[in-house]
Formats: structure tokens, C-alpha cells, sequence
């Protein structure tokens, strides 16, 4: 695995402690699962535990929503009231964002280069 894509151990412990006090904070989203077999599975799992962290870094707020007992996985969730700032209006349609007239985003996941290839199509 990519160090890159690897959190510090100080890092590690503090997402832990507050992806357990998320989950203690909201039992009715898990109901009868236990947060130390998440906690094993995402110590496990250094990459998921990552990715959890990138949402929580752009202020998501992930917590368990489900459990699937034959694959043995959780499934997480972003469970913040509303879109964290980071994430609202950010394009991820090219044929939308180019036919927009009005009130542009500023934001896109698509490629400028996609952009004007798909705009010339007009």
C-alpha cells in the first residue's frame, strides 16, 4: 500500500476514538452491532481507514449504517446533517456544467480539456 494513502499511528488512534464516539453518540444506526469488530476490521484495513478520514477532513461526518454478513463487511456512511461546504456545488456532469447559461460552478471533478472538448459540440 502507498504510504500516501496511510495514516500516521497518532492519526490512526484519534479518527478511532472519534469514529467510536460517533458511533456510541448513534446506536440507532447500528443496532446490535459492535464498535470493537469495526475497530478491528478498520485497523486491518489501514486504506478504508484513510478514506474515512478524508471524509471527515472535509467535514463529513462518517459513522457505520450497516453491516453485511456474508461479505463480512460495514458499510459507512456520511451521516452529516447537510452537504459540508467543501463538497456543495461542485460539478460532476460534463453535458450539464457545459450547457449551463447561468450561475456557473466554480467547481468541477470534470477536466477543463473535457470541458471545452464537449462545449465545442454545441
Amino acid at each position: 500500500m502507498s504510504q500516501k494513502n496511510k495514516l500516521s499511528e497518532e492519526r490512526s488512534k484519534e479518527l478511532l476514538q472519534i469514529l467510536q464516539t460517533r458511533f456510541q453518540k448513534n446506536m440507532h444506526r447500528h443496532q446490535g452491532l459492535s464498535w470493537d469488530s469495526i475497530k478491528e476490521k478498520l485497523i486491518k484495513n489501514p486504506a478504508k481507514l484513510w478514506s474515512l478520514n478524508e471524509m471527515e477532513l472535509s467535514d463529513g461526518e462518517p459513522d457505520v449504517v450497516a453491516y453485511d454478513k456474508a461479505t463480512d463487511e460495514y458499510s459507512f456512511y456520511d451521516c452529516a446533517a447537510e452537504s459540508p461546504k467543501g463538497r456543495r456545488s461542485i460539478c460532476y456532469d460534463v453535458a450539464a456544467l457545459a450547457a449551463r447559461k447561468e450561475k456557473k460552478i466554480s467547481q468541477s471533478i470534470v477536466p477543463k480539456e473535457w470541458l471545452q472538448k464537449w462545449a465545442s459540440l454545441f
